[in-house]
This record gives structure tokens, sequence and C-alpha cells, in this order.
């Protein structure tokens, strides 16, 4: 336990820090609320009406997502894999391909599809 106990000496004081600093900033900060601060945040440009529910997203942003989260699982098993390559040997080297392989299909398939494309 002696080892953990500067670990959790500093996340109570982290936590305590955060804790602090958000009710200090209730009680001391300003508070003058008018419409334009609890207006939505649109870049300069006047807030346009949204429909209920938010409106649709084209299909190409969570296209984009998953792309994003296979690549980035293929990353996280592959550098514990590059890591020991040495002490694996073949075997790593075969389900390396093995694995790498099907992740490429699917990036040749999304790519010709113009799953990639940004216009």
């Amino acid at each position: 336990m002696e080892l953990y106990t500067p670990v959790l000496a500093l996340l109570v004081l982290a936590s305590g820090f955060a804790v602090v600093s958000v009710i200090l900033s209730m009680f001391t900060g300003p508070k003058r609320n008018n419409r334009a601060k609890l207006d939505s945040y649109e870049c300069g440009i006047e807030p346009t009406p949204q429909p209920v529910g938010g409106g649709r997203f084209p299909v190409r942003y969570y296209i984009t997502a998953m792309l994003f989260i296979v690549f980035d699982i293929e990353i996280v098993f592959l550098y514990p894999i590059a890591v020991a390559f040495d002490s694996m040997g073949t075997f790593a080297l075969i389900e390396m391909i093995l694995f790498i392989v099907p992740v490429f299909v699917a990036y040749t398939y999304v790519w010709r599809r113009g799953g990639l494309d940004w216009d």
C-alpha cells in the first residue's frame, strides 16, 4: 500500500483542486446573463432554427467516424506485435499479415466506393 500512497494523494489533490475551482468560479464569477450569452455560438453567424431532434447528418460523417475507429483499433493491435516482434519471429509475421489483409481489403473497398473523397 505504501507504493500507492503518493498516487492516491495526487488523485485526491487533483480532484480537490478541480472541485474547489468549479465551486469558487460559481461564487466569484460575474453573472451577467443576457440573450447573446445564452444563445448558441455559430462563429459570428446568426444561428438558424434547427428542426426538433437536431436535423439530419449526412451518412459520410458516420462512415468517416467508423473508418477512424477501425484504423485506430488496427494500430492498437499492431503496436504490441511491433514491439515484441523479435521475440515472436515467424509466428508474429504470419499473424500480422492475417490481421492486415482484411483491413487492407476493407480500405480498398472504401477507397473505390469513394468513401475517402472530401468534395
